[in-house]
């Protein structure tokens, strides 16, 4: 665990420049002052609006993420961008909660979920060196208990594999946890035969970069290339939850992305033979990984909604979808979801990897146009039943002015003609 090199009994002029901890919690309320000491050691800040109903869910999860940071040396802040205008403009804020990590001159943008384990996880990545050195014997095992998946490089820290390893570190150090020891401490917890050795670590059992021990009779950008892909695929776990924060990530694999889709009711639970479904599908591939593991990548939804956005139609649940991730074609099997059998889940597996399946949608532009028009009309219901007011507001006063510019285009004439008549007609009289 990392030790805090500030301590956090806060000097008081220290808060007076930066403002108040939030009310019961350690979250900081920062200011446009905040601009002038952002690079005074690290931060996790949170930049949000008042009327956003995002942000209201997530205050409650950044006091926990603050209480957990207690000790270690990164501070957790919130700033209110209505208030403080010039901070939003200086950290380029353009929606509502934006999530960052800073430290000296450098922002990163948090995009992962916004759950209390994630965001830990991420500070505390981001605020440690992109690989960090194992020592003890002891701390491997902390490793596996803490951490449900890592990475780690075995044997001396140079040549090629080792200089690739490292910069994939960097470039991956917001998705997962970089490690390095020594072959002695290593042999100990892992099995290998010649080294360097480049593992992976999920979900209990470990897994090889295939070609350490024959990188130095490749070439050097094929070692760069193929570790840096075989990382991007590996940062998974087998089976994970599918998020709309995270499933873009998931994307970026190029595999086939095969979701269960169930409902999670507000307390996260499950329909029982949904649950079941679930964990039949969950069975069936960790039983046969090596089978599957080159071409897809799966999970499970427990929001529907996202698979609705993906078929760009209601889909009832328990279901089963495939996404190609690169030409974003998605595949619904023919069998009834609470009917099929691991043998069916087989057969539909094996008729997307052939091509033999029936491919929907694609990336075309009537599909691009008919993808945002669905997307927008989700949004406008999820503001409605999160901020009915606001919405009248924002929609109804501008309806009420366009009301008004027609009605006087199309009717003025109407009624000054009326008064025309009238005024003719007592003349007449």
């Amino acid at each position: 665990m990392h030790q805090s090199i500030w301590g956090w009994s806060l000097p008081l002029l220290f808060l007076l420049i930066l403002g108040t901890p939030a009310i019961s919690s350690r979250v900081l309320e920062l200011s446009d002052r905040f601009i002038d000491v952002r690079h005074e050691g690290q931060w996790l800040v949170m930049f949000y609006a008042p009327w956003c109903g995002y942000c209201k869910k997530t205050e409650p999860i950044f006091a926990l993420v603050a209480q957990a940071l207690h000790a270690t040396n990164v501070r957790v802040g919130r700033l209110d961008c209505t208030k403080y205008p010039a901070a939003a403009r200086e950290f380029k804020v353009r929606g509502y909660p934006t999530i960052m990590f800073i430290k000296g001159n450098m922002e990163f943008n948090y995009n992962g979920d916004r759950s209390k384990d994630e965001l830990v996880d991420y500070a505390l990545r981001m605020s440690g060196p992109p690989v960090q050195l194992v020592t003890r014997t002891d701390s491997v095992d902390m490793l596996k208990g803490s951490h449900t998946i890592f990475f780690m490089f075995v044997g001396p820290q140079q040549g090629v594999v080792w200089d690739t390893y490292y910069a994939a570190a960097e470039g991956y150090q917001e998705h997962g946890f970089f490690y390095a020891t020594s072959e002695e401490i290593a042999a100990q917890h892992f099995d290998f035969e010649k080294l360097p050795a480049v593992i992976v670590y999920k979900e209990e059992q470990h897994h090889f970069y295939p070609h350490g021990h024959v990188a130095h009779e490749m070439d050097p950008n094929d070692v760069n290339e193929t570790i840096f892909q075989w990382v991007n695929v590996e940062r998974f776990t087998l089976f994970p939850k599918v998020t709309r924060f995270n499933i873009h990530q998931l994307l970026k694999t190029k595999k086939f992305l095969v979701l269960a889709v169930v409902q999670e009711d507000k307390l996260s639970q499950i329909a029982t033979h949904e649950l079941e479904f679930r964990d039949m599908v969950e069975g069936v591939i960790r039983k046969h990984r090596p089978r599957y593991h080159d071409k897809f990548q799966f999970g499970w939804i427990g929001d529907p909604s996202i698979a609705h956005s993906i078929i760009l139609d209601q889909l009832p649940t328990p279901h089963l979808i495939a996404l190609n991730s690169t030409t974003q074609h998605h595949y619904i099997p023919d069998d009834d979801p609470l009917q099929m059998t691991p043998q069916a889940l087989h057969l539909f597996l094996e008729s997307i990897s052939n091509e033999s399946a029936t491919a929907y949608g694609g990336d075309t532009y009537f599909v691009r146009v008919n993808r945002a028009l669905f997307e927008l009309k989700r949004s406008l219901r999820e503001m409605w039943r999160g901020n009915p007011v606001l919405m009248t507001v924002i929609f109804g006063l501008p309806l009420g002015f366009l009301s008004l510019i027609i009605y006087s285009i199309f009717c003025g004439d109407c009624l000054v003609t009326e008064e025309e008549q009238e005024e003719d007609h007592e003349k007449k009289e």
